[in-house]
């Protein structure tokens, strides 16, 4: 089995009404998807986190490389790559790109064998998770404190137990989002905040005294990613722990935030920090140092039915009768394809998602999606 060809599908659609994290503006959803074809006609698919045009270029980049290769030897492509762009980005780019080409890899040889890719990374531990409900975005033209109120108070009636919500525009508005979030979700409700790195130390810390009375299970991405200095400050200053690393690359990006407890809960990101060949790495890197890892997620199917597979195969840490088990991010802003790129959708059931028991990535794409909502400019 050789690999013949390698496309990448750039899928956009325009929102009517823009929304905002403290970082990041979105009047658009893009994302992209790698799909490998063999000689012998089987497919693998994959995706790759950020920026969809800039991806795609560079998966192109790697796509010399890629063909007339054994697309089995999933070990020696993604060191041969990863070297092939080393000098110039270890991290960025050059990673997620690769993280797309893995994962599509990673599906033909699930396909090949026959079985889940969770069997082929050693077993499964669980066959389904439970999902906490991403989203509460600073919405163009709402009332940001009530309109997440509402929003969260729908996710606790669809059944989820856990919600993360957006911060970072400020101290004051803020604590006055987290407390009607609470107000709205009631105590027993699992409550996440995630700053995509909009405060600065200082700003960090003084939220993070005030929002512990509501029972906050984690402060993710209080301040800039490179500022590891800053994160260690944070993590002292206050109580709530701290989680990130979705823009940590690879486990070199995530080796010194591990080694010197940079956060309590680490979030690498399937489709950006290197595939399932890098989070296997990272996985170890983790449970070593003993620092909980919680995946990042936010894509199409594709991701989500990777980072499914991967979670189905995550040992616990500790063992123990009763284990942590990990949850899944669970997108829920406006995306029309996120689900319909895929033949069966990957929904969840009152906050529990099955992990697909197919080979590979347990999925069928949905080929009439990704024309419907493919990039027309390109």
């Amino acid at each position: 089995m050789k690999i013949t060809e390698l496309h990448t599908h750039l899928l956009e659609h325009r929102l009517d009404r823009a929304f905002e994290s403290a970082s990041m503006r979105f009047d658009r959803r893009q994302h992209l998807l790698v799909e490998i074809v063999c000689d012998d006609g089987t497919t693998g698919w994959g995706e790759c986190l950020g920026p969809a045009l800039p991806n795609a270029a560079v998966v192109k980049a790697y796509a010399r490389a890629l063909i007339g290769r054994d697309p089995l030897e999933t070990e020696k492509i993604w060191l041969e790559l990863y070297n092939l762009l080393r000098d110039q980005g270890q991290r960025g780019l050059a990673v997620t790109a690769l993280s797309g080409i893995d994962i599509a890899l990673w599906d033909i040889k699930g396909k090949h064998f026959g079985v889940p890719i969770s069997t082929l990374l050693g077993g499964r531990f669980r066959d389904s998770v439970r999902a906490y409900a991403t989203g509460s975005f600073r919405i163009d033209g709402e009332d940001r404190v009530d309109s997440v109120a509402k929003e969260v108070a729908g996710y606790r009636q669809e059944g989820f137990h856990a919600v993360k919500v957006k911060i970072g525009f400020g101290v004051e508005e803020d604590l006055a989002v987290i407390e009607a979030v609470r107000g709205a979700i009631g105590p027993d409700m699992r409550l996440m905040i995630d700053a995509n790195h909009g405060y600065d130390v200082l700003e960090a810390v003084q939220l993070g005294k005030s929002a512990a009375q509501y029972g906050i299970d984690w402060f993710e991405e209080p301040v800039l990613p490179e500022q590891l200095g800053a994160y260690r400050a944070v993590r002292a200053g206050q109580p709530i722990p701290v989680a990130g690393g979705e823009t940590w690359h690879g486990r070199y990006g995530m080796l010194e935030p591990i080694e010197t407890r940079c956060v309590d809960i680490i979030q690498p990101d399937i489709c950006g920090a290197g595939g399932f060949t890098e989070m296997r790495r990272i996985a170890d890197l983790a449970a070593m140092h003993g620092v909980r890892l919680v995946p990042h997620v936010w894509g199409t199917a594709v991701q989500i039915a990777a980072s499914l597979q991967f979670m189905a195969a995550l040992a616990p840490n500790p063992p123990r009768p009763e284990p942590i088990e990990p949850i899944l991010e669970f997108d829920r802003t406006h995306n029309p394809f996120r689900q319909a790129v895929v033949k069966s959708p990957l929904e969840h059931q009152a906050g529990l998602v099955r992990i697909p028991d197919g080979p590979g990535l347990g999925i069928e794409i949905e080929r009439v999606a990704l024309e419907e909502f493919a990039l027309q400019e390109v």
